[in-house]
């Protein structure tokens, strides 16, 4: 077991006191240090994710960090790209904590792949983990208790305002959630459900994260087009969700928070090299030979 962590919170002590929060992907990476820091503030936290091993050992570490007497833990495995698990990962929550006030949809996955080489398989995966699960989550969450109680929901997306160059599926599917985002928050208004995304940057490390592409260097190639220049910490997106769950947030609804220290409004890391394959369209030699049949003149379009 890795050695204890101190965990701690930007915000006030028992904050979610009494509260019950489901965190998918809430064993690794962001997903943890948001459920570390809900526990610190006397939240009940039941965390999922597909592989129940890794989901396990993370469960017992999480448990020995907890030093609030209000915070619970459980977990359970659940592939949020199965409807059925979904559905259970929703009923066993709210059986074994009596509501469920917070869901944060984190769970998800891509892999770096310029767009031809992505296979429809590679493709659908992660589509159905990034948008298809965050649906069936946002609508189980709903249906099952929320519908009738209210709550909060926060999806994790990604910082893909500029395009997504190298990771076209997952931009896409994001995409797709910022939108979902903003049509659950007019829909379920009246049910008193507020929903929100948050938008972690590219420059945002972890060492999950890093270990699943294999190197370090993928965030800080970053590093140049951040204004911070510096890499950001899942503790800031953590602080940022709980933001979102909280009071402090009761009129915000249907809006997306980047945690990206103003590197989407700054830069690419993307290079496009000099080239001269798309050239200025030449109204007087492109279109000749381009006659209306009926009237002889030069067709417009």
């Amino acid at each position: 077991m890795a050695a204890p962590v101190k965990i701690s919170s930007v915000f006030r002590p028992n904050l979610f006191k009494g509260k019950v929060a489901i965190v998918t992907g809430g064993g690794t990476g962001i997903g943890k240090a948001i459920t570390q820091e809900l526990l610190f503030l006397g939240c009940k936290v039941m965390i999922a994710s597909r592989k129940l091993d890794r989901l396990s050992k993370s469960a017992e570490i999480l448990r020995s960090q907890i030093t609030n007497n209000s915070a619970k833990l459980e977990h359970m495995q659940c592939n949020i790209r199965q409807e059925d698990q979904v559905k259970e990962l929703i009923s066993t929550t709210v059986s074994k904590f009596d509501k469920l006030d917070f869901l944060v949809n984190n769970g998800g996955g891509q892999f770096p792949s310029v767009a031809e080489d992505i296979k429809l398989k590679g493709w659908n995966a992660v589509i159905e983990t990034n948008l298809t699960g965050t649906f069936l989550c946002c609508r189980e969450a709903y249906n099952q208790w929320m519908g009738e109680h209210g709550g909060v929901i926060v999806n994790i997306i990604a910082d893909m305002w500029k395009g997504f160059p190298m990771m076209s599926h997952t931009g896409a599917a994001r995409a797709a959630v910022d939108n979902l985002t903003k049509s659950l928050a007019i829909e379920w208004a009246s049910h008193g459900v507020r929903i929100n995304s948050v938008a972690p940057g590219s420059s945002i490390y972890s060492d999950t994260a890093a270990a699943n592409y294999g190197s370090q260097d993928i965030f800080n190639m970053n590093i140049p087009g951040v204004p911070a220049k510096r890499l950001g910490t899942v503790e800031e997106v953590s602080a940022a969700v709980c933001f979102l769950l909280s009071p402090a947030a009761s009129f915000i609804s249907g809006e997306t928070v980047k945690v990206d220290a103003g590197a989407s409004l700054y830069s690419t890391i993307w290079k496009i090299p000099d080239h001269n394959k798309i050239p200025a369209y030449k109204w007087e030699t492109d279109n000749a030979g381009c006659n209306d049949e009926e009237d002889g003149t030069k067709s417009k379009l």
